[in-house]
């Protein structure tokens, strides 16, 4: 399957002709629309590392959060633990890459004849996932190093993303030793509970989202506008 990872938004013209690029190139190919909305490349790589573990090996992620389109960064393909990712290279792929077992990067040297200066996503990233899900490799490519991530946090312990209801998931993977401590968001503390009915309605909680990932939701309310949180906004666990 191809799943598309945007920041698109969900209306307007442009999902639709990237899928359209996507079923011509890879007939037969199921396309799926996976997110939509995602935020800017850096807190949306953790958001891409946490949905992409659900999927099987021989899947590909379109990738396109790019606004450095046009510019002269490079554009990639990572083969990480079995799957692929196509994108820019704009750290929107490099959480993938830390926190794989295994990363080939390549990069894509091959241009259609007709490349819009800001549309890569359609003209150039779409035709590769597409040959990339037929295991066709015949394109100009070339393996390279990748970028440098040395000193690339695997997890990031701070807002990545709010969803439809105002919850907020972080670039923290849960372990269990997080498990009854508090976290620190805003200057506020937010307990510890396994689901929001444990709480009091209009109680902030932190928990174990499905994605695996430490998240902030209030009971029955929105948790972005009653703690004011944002994308960015840092937390913390107190011992």
């Amino acid at each position: 399957m191809i799943l598309l990872f945007t920041d698109f938004g969900p209306a307007g013209p442009y999902l639709g002709q990237v899928e359209a690029v996507l079923r011509l190139n890879a007939p037969g190919v199921d396309v799926i629309h996976l997110v939509s909305d995602a935020p800017a490349p850096l807190p949306a790589g953790y958001l891409l590392a946490a949905l992409c573990r659900q999927f099987p090996q021989g899947s590909v992620f379109l990738c396109v959060v790019d606004p450095g389109v046009g510019s002269d960064r490079e554009a990639l393909a990572l083969e990480a633990d079995g799957r692929w990712f196509v994108g820019p290279n704009n750290g929107l792929l490099n959480t993938i890459a830390v926190q794989a077992q295994t990363r080939r990067w390549l990069r894509i040297d091959w241009r259609p004849p007709i490349l819009s200066a800001s549309f890569h996503g359609r003209d150039l990233f779409a035709p590769i996932a597409a040959r990339i899900a037929r295991r066709d490799f015949s394109w100009e490519h070339r393996v390279v190093a990748g970028p440098e991530l040395t000193l690339w946090p695997a997890d990031r312990a701070s807002i990545i993303y709010c969803d439809h209801y105002g919850n907020a998931l972080t670039g923290l993977r849960y372990r269990p030793e997080f498990a009854g401590r508090m976290l620190r968001v805003n200057d506020r503390y937010v307990r510890h509970a396994e689901v929001f009915c444990a709480v009091e309605r209009g109680a902030a909680l932190w928990y174990r989202n499905s994605l695996d990932l430490v998240e902030v939701a209030v009971n029955r309310g929105r948790a972005d506008q009653i703690l004011g949180l944002a994308i960015g906004d840092g937390v913390l666990f107190e011992p």
